[in-house]
């Protein structure tokens, strides 16, 4: 089925432009013509006068969004609009090039128009793209003012009787470019039944959660099932609205453009691995050792330490050597380390400390593996065995030869491990949700101990696929087509 791309106005004759691609419809009959409410893969371009609530122009967003089309500005973006405080805090991630735009004006206030994501003078471009990444509307205003530094004091969409008349000319061209774009072709969109978007960084190192060869599977399980794929970067956040889906295939950290990735596209309706509060919750081992403890589950002795720890002895905080020493957004034994007694206790917890207010110390725990078990919808999918780098206490050692950094694997069919392994795995992966999840546990004696539940867990082709094999990849493209059809969260 085509995708149909749809300009909305209070009154269709405001728009002269005579553009291939669109249909120019009046909110009017979007809102009460039955053709558009049961109409497919539709994108709405809202350029109704008024986006206040309750507003024609808020309906005719709020009724896209009911009907699965993919409005721009969501009902989302417009409540951004209306809290200065959110507006500055979403704008921080570009302040460095805020700065750098308007650094040599000496005006006090600035006005940039933004039409369809570009602007009429080219030295504000960047500018211009980065805050239509950031708040997703066709027609925008944007003011600045100097108060020490450069900020926003405003973002606000506009209407097509706003322009001013010096930039007229210039917006026939900007929204041809604009629905030309290959995207929004509808070649594509007639071969596959969903859209995929799949967040990669091409260039991250081997911590990646999967390599390449598990990426092109992961594509090729999803072209089987008639759904088509596209690898995108942090470059493609205003492109989220043209997808049914997001698997994010990048490491996450709530302070991060993953977790940004993952927030807007919950927001705008599209299923998401991981979900916003999975990376949240996972990303901090604070909360992680919170919910281990409540929940009563087996896990190391954790104590959580303020910087006021450094004034006590270890053993008054409870901690034994040798400990490890945790980041609360660790990932990959990144900002894991062991201290093995009183002065490495604590120069390394004075290091970590510039990083965070917080560390997790707990129990160190000996052994010659990892069990990781992969689940998926409250399910196991795969079971691994992760031996520690060769002399090393961790399953990655970042400081060794590259030939050694890794440790051995094994793979186990779920049925073949320990069931008090996989039992366990699954009861702490339910204290998350219902996504994707790597848990990380260990094996002392009879004894199985939660060590931390990952979102974005590791596909790595060869390794954690080495049972299921293709299967393991038509797994998760299923469980997303599953809940691109089920009822939206």
């Amino acid at each position: 089925m085509a995708v149909r791309n749809l300009i909305i106005l209070n009154n269709p004759a405001h728009w002269i432009f005579d553009i291939e691609e669109v249909e120019v419809v009046s909110a009017k009959a979007y809102l009460t013509d039955s053709r558009y409410a049961v109409m497919k893969n539709a994108r709405v371009f809202n350029l109704c006068r008024s986006y206040r609530y309750q507003s024609v122009g808020y309906y005719v967003s709020l009724l896209a969004a009911a009907r699965d089309h993919r409005a721009i500005p969501s009902v989302t973006t417009m409540q951004d609009f209306r809290s200065q405080t959110i507006v500055r805090t979403i704008a921080e991630d570009i302040d460095d090039l805020i700065q750098k735009t308007f650094s040599k004006v000496t005006d006090k206030e600035v006005s940039l128009y933004i039409y369809f994501g570009q602007t009429v003078l080219p030295e504000h471009r960047f500018i211009g793209r980065s805050l239509y990444n950031l708040f997703q509307a066709p027609l925008l205003k944007v003011t600045f003012v100097a108060n020490k530094k450069w900020l926003v004091q405003q973002i606000a969409p506009i209407s097509l009787d706003q322009i001013p008349e010096a930039d007229r000319q210039h917006i026939y061209e900007f929204a041809r470019s604009y629905f030309s774009r290959k995207r929004f072709r509808d070649t594509r969109i007639q071969q596959y039944a969903y859209d995929l978007a799949i967040l990669v960084n091409p260039s991250e190192d081997k911590s990646a959660p999967s390599c390449k060869k598990a990426l092109k599977k992961f594509a090729e399980a999803a072209d089987k099932l008639n759904v088509y794929t596209e690898f995108i970067t942090k470059e493609d956040y205003s492109r989220l609205t043209e997808f049914d889906a997001l698997f994010i295939r990048e490491t996450t950290s709530v302070n991060h453009h993953t977790y940004r990735f993952s927030r807007k596209a919950h927001a705008e309706g599209l299923v998401v691995i991981d979900d916003p509060w999975s990376i949240m919750r996972c990303a901090n081992k604070v909360y992680l050792a919170e919910r281990l403890a409540l929940a009563k589950l087996p896990a190391p002795r954790t104590v959580i330490l303020q910087k006021d720890a450094l004034k006590s002895s270890p053993e008054s905080l409870g901690i034994t050597f040798p400990c490890v020493l945790k980041q609360p957004d660790s990932a990959f034994s990144k900002g894991v380390v062991k201290a093995a007694d009183e002065a490495e206790f604590r120069e390394k917890l004075t290091f970590l400390f510039e990083k965070s207010d917080l560390i997790i110390a707990q129990e160190f725990m000996k052994s010659d593996f990892d069990w990781r078990v992969g689940i998926l919808d409250r399910k196991p999918l795969y079971v691994c065995k992760y031996y520690m780098a060769r002399g090393h206490w961790q399953i990655c050692n970042w400081a060794g030869n590259e030939s050694s950094r890794f440790g051995g694997f094994e793979t186990l069919r779920v049925e073949d491990a320990p069931p008090a392994v996989v039992q366990t795995a699954l009861k702490a992966a339910n204290l998350i949700g219902d996504g994707f999840y790597g848990v990380d546990l260990k094996e002392i004696g009879e004894k199985i101990v939660v060590i931390e539940v990952n979102d974005n867990p590791s596909i790595d082709a060869g390794v954690e696929d080495l049972v299921l094999k293709d299967e393991l990849y038509l797994t998760v493209i299923r469980s997303i087509i599953s809940r691109i059809d089920g009822p939206r969260k």
